[in-house]
């Protein structure tokens, strides 16, 4: 059974190449994924016993000048497209003040901007 670490703090210069160097003394790696611009990744072990060892031997070490933190990865969440909300009965453009027309662009006075009004 593999067993993943998420690997965070890192710095973004550090090479997927450099964090398999830096986690393999620990033992047998089956992968290593970095997050291009987020600044974490991803190392996974062959087996639950090596990636307990590194990731007590390796939490809160240097690396490439940054302090890393080291644990357990979660599974990633699933996202639905219906966790976004809806837009309901907004009208639009229909020069009314609902929905997304309270002000700004208006269709129908010549495709200019209206002065917003406060309420």
């Amino acid at each position: 059974m593999a067993t993943k670490l998420y690997v965070g703090n890192l710095n973004y210069s550090t090479s997927e190449e450099g964090l398999r160097n830096a986690f393999s003394s620990y033992g047998e790696i089956v992968s290593v994924k970095i997050i291009q611009g987020k600044g974490f990744g991803f190392v996974e072990y062959k087996s639950e016993d090596e990636a307990e060892a590194a990731k007590e031997a390796l939490n809160n070490t240097q690396l490439d000048g940054r302090s890393i933190k080291v644990s357990d990865a979660r599974p990633q969440e699933k996202k639905s497209f219906g966790d976004r909300g809806s837009y309901g009965e907004k009208k639009f453009g229909n020069g009314g003040k609902s929905g997304f027309n309270k002000g700004g662009f208006n269709k129908n006075d010549g495709g200019g901007f209206q002065k917003r009004e406060r309420y």
